[in-house]
């Protein structure tokens, strides 16, 4: 019975003594970046929860459509917190985390208004006036509620006059609250994750 040669294995080194790896190239602007990406992927996350409305026959501009609105938050947060990846092991400091949260959120609310426009447009005026039915509806079963405060009346009426009629009403409601939830977060965020 033959036996190959013997064959000694080569000495392993120890994890300390090998050779640091060095970056090719350093990432540029990494603030922009990671909000960019977070941000467009949390829009694009907004637009696919009001087509899974649509799609399931609930109302696309309802109350359920403001679940999306916590989407905003925790991406800031977590555009924060892949922002530190870039700047170990000091951190990236105090404005370049409040400014990577706060630009993910301008990034998102941007995204999620737009594509709510277009969606409102390609969809037709039948699903607005529809939405509007509803929530006129919604709003006549809390009358009551609203009347037993002071100023209930007035309330009410507001409320009422203040329900998106267009298109344009729709993408501005939806950029405004994707930028208020996302920004009251991202400032918090910022001071915590700054290290």
């Amino acid at each position: 019975m033959a036996v190959g040669p013997l064959v000694r294995p080569t000495s392993i080194l120890p994890p300390h003594s090998l050779p640091a790896l060095k970056p090719t190239t350093a990432t540029p602007s990494p603030v922009l970046r990671t909000a960019v990406l977070c941000g467009a992927i949390t829009g694009a996350l907004c637009f696919v929860w009001v087509l899974f409305l649509y799609v399931s026959d609930n109302n696309p501009y309802g109350p359920k459509r403001t679940l999306a609105d916590f989407f905003p938050p925790i991406a800031a947060i977590a555009s924060q917190v892949l922002l530190r990846r870039y700047y170990q092991p000091e951190g990236p400091g105090l404005w370049k985390s409040i400014g990577t949260g706060m630009l993910t959120t301008l990034v998102v609310a941007l995204i999620a208004a737009a594509t709510l426009y277009l969606f409102a447009r390609l969809t037709g005026p039948g699903l607005i006036e529809q939405h509007l039915a509803e929530a006129r509806l919604l709003l006549e079963n809390t009358k009551a509620l609203y009347l037993k405060e002071a100023n209930g009346l007035q309330q009410y009426e507001a409320t009422l006059r203040n329900l998106a009629r267009t298109p344009a009403g729709f993408a501005q409601d939806e950029f405004f609250k994707k930028l208020f939830f996302g920004v009251l977060i991202s400032l918090p965020g910022g001071v915590f994750l700054r290290k």
